[in-house]
């Protein structure tokens, strides 16, 4: 057969006409085209097969045409060593065909066996291999049917996110049924759609099955059988027999026959009953059933396998008090067989499945039988006789399940989110039904039989399209809820509910209740808990509901409210529009009232009248005083009036019963002079952003009761005189006093507060902390950055610490104590300038698990090179109360070809493997999809998506917020103006400065803040929950990760460009909790009062933490000096003397391991991680140790060129030889990197694709050590040198492997493979050497552990120190160091010469910047400022310019 044209094969594939395959292959006896490349065939599917592999075209067969399969045994995913590429999976002609319509494509069938899930996966999950994969290419069109015809099958499975397995209906379309996803998804294009569905990844996400994955944890679960040796009976009267023997559900099942269930069928219910060994036999269990009839059966099993299995199965079921079976997530269609046989059954849990209505184990024969049951004891009129509940919930069953109601015995029955449209009328022949639940369907209306269920009290109707409240409600006298949320009903009337007079909780949230009407002065007496948030309500009035206790209006639009105080008890109107709230009469009920987020200038006359109010939240208003009855209430324990415009405090005129009291961002100037004499349980005060002086006195004698523990004074106008009225307050743990006056902090005072636990004085102006600091034995978390500190304190004897911030001060020696406290976690000196650090300081604080230095670095001439970018950045994280740090950064000020930046933040919430893959990947991702697109809105989408496909099985049940600023010149004026594109999922935030005004950049993408968001989830049929959480997991809309949510929760972001200009002073990154705390134009204020960007972050992270959040902080600030026309040109070049300021410290990670020296361990933002196995004799007096790795690799050949996110066009580097010459002479040859790292020869550890795989320039070997002269996160960089030696240079494989335990680490260096102690001179021809040698191969093709860009910059300064850092070969980033400078490099012999000859030839080209050839090279984007000089491209020997190796950016492999 021969391929016909292009536009023959597309009309066939539409039509399902006969295609062939074009000449270029051989073509067998059979007429199938066998592919010459290895390991593949390729089966030509059509009509008109040849007889000897038999027709299919008769009138009877299917039309499968325009089918092909490619079929190829185990073949790996992930981008491990085995898979491949796009172009070696296909040949050319199916690429050609491929490329002929987009509506054709790639579907991977995966065999029965699977790749191990995740635990989180559930019963999914499998512990098989997986086994051969076919990939079928098809058309759009190409129906399960058709595929099944060709291939033989018996049908196709399809699952999403390594979940459950759901059977295709033969006229499902497998390839449009991908290709929805992806645009579901957010992909727009149909060509780059039509790659992405080729791709691995995305196996991760949805994965079709030739047949229906075996899953031996789900068949132990649901069915256990075979046949053994069996007895009846405790006496010896009955002999041993072999049985087959079934355990399901909640009977043991014998048969009377062996090998055969023809026979009677002895059942034996276990609930109730017990399961014990028999020690008189071995793996023998006897079986007893509950009551005083109860029967015995000893079973004696062949193997210990089989005893354990059947005893922890048959265990479970005798422990449980009901006769209840859980098949939830079983991906069944049917109910198994043998459960028929468990007549106790009261409880069955079917939810999330794929129940069908037809077949033996199908919904129709629940309630009757199909052919009698021969079985012993047995009621033989009806199955499962006993059943009283029947969950059937997410069951996509798409009609109301009629066979349900002849089941009378039930009395709950859920049939939540299945697609349903109509309720039965038979639903009225279930009379003992008491609960009903059919929430999440697209129910309307409810028929007139619902109302005969006299027993019914509770019925679920929410997230339906109800536009009024059925009027079969009234009839149901039993029900006293209206569950109703996320309907359609946009008007209520109260007279309605008045005719209800049985419903007393009303839930109307996420209505778009626009009026509540009362046309009639009926009182509605029965309602005592009323909903309405989240709806449309500009007033309410509900003075009718004369009983109402509870009412819940918050986030509407409300300018009124009216109410009856008869029995109010608590109030939620937070988040409105109101200017008074009316009640009457007096609501001397009411405990809680919650008014936050609403325009009051006062609180109403009646809040003071209130005697039993307890909480009374005001915050966020514009109130300017305080009834001084309020405070002085004797039932008031909470007050929280933060955010408004108080001048003044009433005061106190006698002992009230106040806890805590909230008065941050006021404009006080002073408290109550008796506040803590008479507030004596006062144990929470926050008094932070005002323009306090002093604090008044704990007591009015010597003799002290305050029991406040906790005091946030931060941001007032306090000095050292505060402190002696601190001593007082004896059962203080938290104390923050930032930002301040304070020049000194009282010895003597600091030392009575003993029961202290954690002290925040940062940005004051202390130059030391008292030594009495020791008393505090309890002290764990200890904050001074930002001061003139010059000591350090005495703090590291304290037995409980373990955090330690004394950034940003003037510390220039640490004298420490012979040993360390267990406790500390992480010690933060960066920003100390001055400091010097011995060996033998690092060695004791190598255990540490955060170590953070600043990294010394020398200037030479060129680093002004690297000085001169139009923004600099600093970062934040805090970790707050939470035991861990869910929040990562990137930074790359140096970012592609040009003058270009990137910028992110990756907020997991409650998990910290997502942001840090995130962290590692985006970049990267950004820098490839730059390549394919110059659309902003296109390439930033993409990149998002892109990054989703890649967390893997990760993001499966895991995800995060991700924000990521991406600053360029406009593709079409690349010398012109700078724009800044920032896309966002989930709550991070952006914020520009521009004329000391915010600008935000980004969107918030919450349900409570987003209603199109709202609305899309609510047509999607998801339950919110009433923390407004999709199913109750997060309350973001779109995110990267939680894949399992989808299509609720998707990752398609915001885009928006903003064109820069000279206002621009600065942009504020933030997660969630950040700006939560600190408003927009408190950022930019406070940004604006510190210069430095990273004293700036740091500043931001405190206020919000004094503030009141105990969540996870980050912030990135970036610095803007953009000119009047955005010029962003660099200086020329002097080799005089260096322009611009010197560079900054480098950071530099530290983490070996004794297990395995290249275990990696990541960190946020480029901060990075010392070991505690890391020894004095490897660290630097100013840098760090350089950690080694042993393992010798067999890397892969050198991959072309590759444009890293950080170092898009590197050169190969000049090497500086012992006596050639020092630095200054030379700036174009090679410097001593001190941001030097090590890089590991081990492979990926998370199962990304990310294709940054190149070899690395300016290796150094010294000894056992080797470093690495380029920047510690750089994973790819671009080879000038001569044309590749073969075809397979131009190849490189990748490495993976999944990430150990789910558990991802902090990451930002790597390690590579230590070769011995010779200098590598890595250019020329020397390269294609280096890549045969097994030592040095690791080199030339080996990316990051996460195949990713992580961005340290001159503002880290950071040395971050884990211990967490996994201990297995293929973990996450280990160490990375330098060598002392005054290391002694050796060049070998061998190659002593040649590298001679090159260093003469490089004299020419630092002589000045007049030499255009050196243009392009001096502009290479290295990082910022850390590092040396760019090398010149033509210090690589060969006549004219390099040819520059390409390398295929997108690559669809397996």
């Amino acid at each position: 057969m021969a391929m016909e044209d292009e536009d023959n094969n597309a009309a066939g594939a539409a039509t399902n006409t006969q295609t062939g395959i074009k000449k270029g292959g051989d073509v067998g006896d059979d007429g199938a085209c066998i592919d010459r490349q290895p390991d593949t065939v390729v089966h030509q599917a059509g009509l008109n097969q040849t007889a000897g592999r038999g027709s299919r075209s008769g009138p009877g067969a299917p039309a499968a045409t325009g089918i092909r399969v490619l079929k190829q045994r185990n073949m790996k995913r992930n981008g491990s060593r085995g898979c491949v590429t796009r172009k070696t999976r296909f040949g050319s002609r199916e690429r050609d065909w491929l490329k002929g319509d987009t509506q054709r494509g790639c579907v991977c069938l995966y065999g029965e066996t699977v790749d191990p899930q995740p635990p989180a996966s559930g019963p999914q999950a499998s512990s098989t291999p997986q086994t051969d994969l076919q990939l079928v290419l098809c058309s759009t069109s190409t129906t399960v049917e058709e595929l099944c015809a060709q291939r033989d099958g018996r049908g196709l499975y399809v699952q999403l996110h390594g979940d459950l397995v759901r059977r295709l209906d033969p006229s499902e379309r497998p390839l449009q049924i991908l290709y929805d996803y992806l645009a579901a998804m957010g992909y727009a294009d149909p060509v780059r759609v039509q790659h992405e569905a080729a791709n691995s990844d995305l196996s991760c996400l949805i994965r079709f099955y030739s047949e229906h994955p075996v899953n031996a944890d789900q068949q132990e679960r649901t069915l256990l059988k075979g046949v053994f040796s069996v007895r009846k009976g405790k006496t010896q009267l009955h002999k041993w027999a072999e049985r087959q023997v079934i355990l399901c559900g909640t009977c043991l099942i014998v048969a009377s026959v062996k090998d055969s269930l023809t026979g009677k069928m002895h059942i034996l219910p276990l609930v109730g009953g017990k399961v014990e060994e028999v020690k008189r036999r071995q793996h023998c269990l006897m079986f007893s059933s509950a009551g005083s009839q109860a029967q015995t059966y000893f079973v004696n099993f062949d193997t210990l396998a089989d005893f354990q299995r059947w005893h922890r199965q048959a265990s479970k079921v005798v422990s449980q008090t009901v006769s209840m079976v859980d098949l939830s997530c079983y991906s069944l269609e049917a109910v198994p067989e043998y459960l028929f046989y468990s007549q106790d059954i009261t409880h069955l849990n079917l939810r999330h499945n794929f129940m069908s209505l037809q077949g033996p184990g199908g919904l129709l024969n629940l309630p009757r039988l199909s052919k009698p049951l021969c079985t012993e004891n047995v009621d033989h009129s009806s199955r499962f006789s006993q059943l009283k509940s029947l969950n059937l919930s997410h069951n996509r069953l798409g009609v109301f399940p009629e066979c349900v109601c002849e089941i009378l015995t039930l009395t709950e029955l859920n049939l939540s989110c299945n697609n349903l449209h109509t309720v039965p009328v038979q639903i009225g022949n279930l009379q003992s039904l008491q609960t009903l639940s059919l929430d999440g369907n697209h129910l309307s209306s409810l028929p007139e039989e619902l109302g005969g269920l006299s027993q019914l009290n509770c019925l679920g109707l929410s997230f339906n399209n109800f536009s009024h409240i059925p009027a079969v409600l009234e009839r149901l006298s039993a029900v006293d809820k209206l569950a109703m949320a996320g309907n359609r009903v946009e008007s209520l009337e109260l007279c309605t509910l008045a005719r209800m007079s049985h419903l007393k909780n009303i839930d109307l949230r996420l209505n778009g209740l626009r009026w509540v009407k009362s046309e009639s002065l009926e009182a509605v007496s029965q309602v005592t808990q009323l909903d309405l948030r989240d709806n449309c309500l500009d007033s309410l009035d509900l003075s009718s509901i004369c009983n109402l206790e509870t009412l819940q209006c918050q986030r509407n639009q409300l300018g009124t409210l009216t109410l009856s105080g008869f029995t109010l008890r608590m109030l939620h109107a937070s988040s409105n529009r109101l200017t008074t709230v009316n009640i009457y009469p007096v609501p001397n009920q009411l405990t809680h009232m919650e008014l936050s987020q609403n325009l009051l200038e006062y609180l109403p006359d009646w809040v003071c009248d209130c005697r039993k109010i307890e909480m009374l939240d005001v915050t966020h208003n514009l109130l300017s005083e305080l009834p001084s009855r309020l405070l002085n209430s004797l039932s008031l324990r909470k007050l929280l009036a933060g955010n408004n415009r108080l001048q003044r405090v009433p005061d106190l005129l006698d002992h009230v019963p106040l806890e805590a009291l909230d008065l941050q961002h006021n404009k006080l100037t002073e408290l109550p002079e008796s506040l803590f004499y008479k507030a004596l349980n006062l144990k929470y005060l926050n008094v932070s952003a005002n323009t306090l002086e002093s604090i008044p006195p704990s007591s009015q004698s010597e003799e002290s009761l305050s029991t406040l523990q906790e005091l946030y004074l931060t941001g007032n106008s306090l000095n050292e005189n505060c402190g002696a009225l601190l001593v007082g307050h004896q059962n203080l743990r938290v104390l923050h006093i930032a930002y301040n006056q304070l020049l000194s902090f009282p010895a003597s005072k600091l030392s009575k507060l003993e029961l202290l636990e954690e002290l925040n004085l940062s940005g004051n102006k202390l130059k030391t902390i008292p030594s009495t600091v020791s008393s505090c034995k309890r002290l764990h978390t200890l904050i001074a950055h930002s001061n003139h500190i010059n000591v350090f304190p005495e703090i590291l004897s304290l037995p409980e610490i373990k955090l330690v911030d004394l950034s940003c001060n003037e510390l220039t020696e640490i004298q420490l104590p012979d040993s360390l406290p267990a406790t500390l976690q992480e010690l933060d000196l960066t920003g100390n300038s001055s400091l010097m650090l011995e060996h033998k300081t690092l060695n004791l604080f190598s255990h540490i698990t955060t170590l953070k230095l600043d990294q010394k670095s020398t200037t030479t001439a060129g680093d002004s090179l690297s000085a001169s970018t139009p923004w600099n950045h600093g970062y934040s994280e805090m970790s707050g109360q939470r035991n861990k740090l869910c929040v990562s950064v990137l930074t790359v000020d140096r970012f592609g070809d040009g003058v270009e930046a990137c910028y992110g933040i990756f907020d997991g919430d409650r998990n910290e493997e997502v942001p840090r893959l995130l962290q590692c990947t985006m970049g990267d991702v950004l820098c490839e999809e730059l390549q394919h697109s110059s659309i902003d809105s296109v390439y930033m989408c993409n990149t998002f998506l892109t990054s989703h496909r890649k967390l893997g099985m990760a993001g499966q049940k895991l995800g995060a917020s991700a924000l990521l600023c991406y600053i360029h010149h406009e593709p079409s004026d690349p010398g012109g103006h700078l724009s800044l594109t920032v896309a966002n999922v989930g709550t991070c935030q952006a914020v520009l400065c521009r004329d000391g005004r915010p600008v935000a950049l980004s969107k918030v993408y919450s349900l409570e803040n987003c209603t199109e968001e709202m609305e899309r989830v609510k047509v999607s049929k998801a339950i919110i929950t009433e923390d407004n959480k999709v199913s109750g997991v997060t309350c973001c809309s779109r995110l990267l990760g939680c894949s399992y949510l989808s299509p609720w929760v998707l990752p398609k972001p915001w885009v928006h460009t903003e064109p820069l200009c000279s206002q621009d002073e600065f942009l504020i990154l933030g997660n969630r909790a950040l700006f939560e705390r600190v408003s927009y134009q408190e950022a930019v204020c406070t940004v604006q009062a510190v210069r430095d960007p990273r004293a700036a972050a740091k500043k931001l992270c405190s206020l919000a933490q004094s503030y009141g959040c105990k969540d996870n902080i980050g912030a990135v600030v970036v610095s803007l000096h953009i000119g009047e026309d955005s010029c962003t040109c660099e200086p020329p070049v002097s080799t005089a003397e260096p322009r611009g300021p010197p560079p900054a410290p480098v950071p530099v990670s530290v983490t070996p391991g004794p297990a395995d020296p290249a275990t990696l361990s990541s960190s946020s933002g480029g901060v990075s991680e010392f070991n505690s196995e890391t020894s004095a004799s490897e660290v630097g007096s100013e840098a760090g140790s350089t950690a080694s790795d042993e393992h010798q690799s067999s890397g892969p050949t050198s991959r072309p060129e590759r444009r890293c996110s950080l170092h898009p066009a590197t050169t190969l580097c000049g090497i500086m030889v012992p006596g050639s010459g020092g630095a200054g002479t030379h700036p174009g040859l090679f410097q001593r990197q001190p941001s030097c790292a090590t890089f590991s020869s081990n492979q990926s550890d998370n199962g990304l694709d990310s294709d940054d795989e190149a070899p690395l320039e300016g290796v150094i070997s010294n000894g056992s050590k080797l470093e690495v002269e380029v920047d510690i996160h750089c994973c790819a960089f671009q080879l000038r040198s001569g044309a590749p030696e073969s075809p397979k240079d131009l190849d490189l494989e990748k490495r993976g492997s999944d990430y150990p335990n789910g558990k991802m680490r902090r990451q930002n260096s790597v390690v590579v493979s230590a070769t011995n102690g010779c200098l590598l001179a890595v250019c020329g021809r020397e390269i294609t050497d280096l890549k045969k040698s097994p030592s040095t191969s690791s080199l030339f093709g080996k990316k990051l552990s996460n195949g990713s860009v992580v961005a340290p910059e001159d503002s880290h300064n950071l040395i971050e120190v884990a211990l967490e850092a996994p201990k297995k070969k293929s973990g996450y980033f280990t160490a990375p160091a330098q060598q002392d400078p005054e290391d002694q490099l050796i060049v070998p012999p061998s190659l002593e010469q040649e590298v001679r000859e090159q260093l003469r030839g490089q004299s020419p080209l630092v002589s000045g910047p007049s030499a255009p050839s050196t243009a392009p090279i001096l502009k290479d984007p290295v990082w910022d400022h850390p590092h040396p000089p760019a090398f010149a491209s033509s210090l690589v020997p060969g006549p004219g310019p390099a040819p520059i190796l390409q390398q295929e950016v997108y690559d669809t492999a397996l």
